[in-house]
């Protein structure tokens, strides 16, 4: 076995039998931070741009069409300028999945997070909309974010900004369904979700849907269903199926665009599942305007 086996950038050592750590730098986290916050706010990402071409080859109302055109343009002027899609520049919402054979150095990884946010959105001069609760201060600087961390496999450090606006988080909700109320009842509580929502969270929405777990697993997987590729499919069959079955669903509400009518109220459903308690069935749903932000990049 030889004594160094190396990384790309950082190496881990093999002496005497006793491994050592990839190191990454806190400071490291901090500028892919800072630099994923301004990136996340500039540019849509290239799926939601696909799903918006084929928004506009489906969409029947010719005032959808309109705002479907507009919103196409503004992501295409906010790219070429480096401006915010929209003024709403979000939550920071941060998911790391730390490799267990990661070390990080230089300071504490949450602390380097934050001040990556907080650096971001001063030179990406991004609005800062994080406030005290209860006072209703402004914290000044959009922190704190909130950070998700998953502890996985390997030697890498993959991180994932995805600035939340307040519009589409109002309109979410979870409900600690009866199990016998089964498939028929996940469904009503998704469509009325979004039927109640109305066009307070900016459609086209990105409908994520957390189904299982507890009550706070539920609201999280329906975050991270915002995540996924949009309109890719869950790799679970039973998931994919469902997916299939809500997005004519909830088109068939006519909120549309802008909400000012039209076929095209969301533009992708993703459902994320996990084993559920005998006595409890737990929906979440997590709406997301037609800027389905998100960014990642591996250290």
């Amino acid at each position: 076995m030889p004594r160094w086996q190396t990384g790309s950038r950082n190496r881990i050592s093999i002496i005497g039998g006793c491994r050592r750590l990839k190191t990454i730098d806190a400071a490291q986290v901090t500028a892919t931070v800072a630099r994923l916050c301004q990136e996340a706010n500039f540019h849509l990402p290239g799926d939601v741009g696909r799903c918006f071409e084929n928004a506009l080859a489906a969409e029947k109302s010719p005032t959808g069409r309109d705002v479907l055109n507009q919103l196409r343009e503004n992501a295409r002027i906010a790219a070429a300028e480096e401006v915010p899609i929209c003024q709403d520049t979000g939550f920071a919402v941060v998911f790391l999945e730390l490799g267990q054979d990661v070390h990080v150095t230089g300071g504490d990884l949450y602390a380097a997070v934050n001040q990556g946010v907080r650096q971001g959105y001063q030179e990406g001069f991004l609005r800062k909309s994080i406030a005290h609760p209860l006072t209703r201060v402004n914290t000044g600087d959009n922190t704190p974010a909130v950070i998700h961390t998953t502890i996985v496999p390997g030697e890498a450090l993959k991180i994932t900004v995805a600035p939340k606006g307040g519009g589409s988080e109002n309109m979410s909700a979870v409900a600690m369904l009866k199990p016998a109320q089964g498939m028929a009842g996940i469904k009503k509580f998704v469509v009325e979700t979004v039927e109640r929502a109305g066009p307070n969270p900016c459609p086209p929405v990105v409908v994520g849907v957390g189904i299982g777990g507890t009550f706070e697993m539920a609201a999280y997987l329906a975050k991270k269903a915002l995540l996924r590729e949009t309109g890719a499919p869950s790799p679970d069959p039973a998931a994919a199926a469902l997916e299939r079955e809500l997005l004519p669903e909830i088109n068939c509400l006519g909120i549309g665009p802008a909400g000012l009518g039209g076929s095209t109220t969301a533009l992708a459903v993703h459902v994320e599942l996990y084993g559920a308690h005998i006595a409890s069935l737990p929906v979440a749903v997590n709406l997301n305007c037609h800027a389905a932000r998100h960014v990642s990049a591996v250290l």
